[in-house]
């Protein structure tokens, strides 16, 4: 099995599509003012957006986006006007993460996680 997209909900399509161009994303789909679909630069994942009239907070998606380049990247996007709530900072779980939001507030990850990422030193041995 192969997880093919994530699907988030947005208000302002036109906004979202700028916000996810400018950290990297590809637009593939934008076939009316209701949905848009993205592709990662790296891999095939792809990322949807979906209008609604309002985004319930708790029901909030978090993304996670990983980044060799993590501070560098993030230093980009930095000067180009995105704001962080979390600059780079190394975690417990041997990530190192940034955090910042959409225009909806959802909320995203950006991070670096090396062999961490599916072999943690805890993972759970088969």
């Amino acid at each position: 099995m192969n997880l093919n997209q994530v699907t988030i909900p947005v208000t302002d399509i036109k906004k979202s599509i700028d916000f996810y161009t400018e950290i990297g994303l590809i637009l593939i789909v934008h076939t009316h003012d209701r949905y848009a679909r993205f592709v990662c630069p790296d891999g095939n994942s792809t990322l949807s957006l979906h209008v609604v009239d309002s985004i319930n907070a708790i029901a909030q998606t978090t993304i996670y986006f990983e980044r060799d380049d993590l501070d560098q990247y993030v230093e980009t996007l930095r000067k180009k006007g995105i704001k962080f709530d979390l600059m780079p900072k190394d975690q417990p779980w041997l990530w190192r993460e940034s955090h910042l939001s959409d225009p909806d507030g959802n909320p995203l990850i950006i991070y670096y996680a090396g062999k961490n990422r599916i072999d943690p030193p805890w993972k759970i041995k088969s």
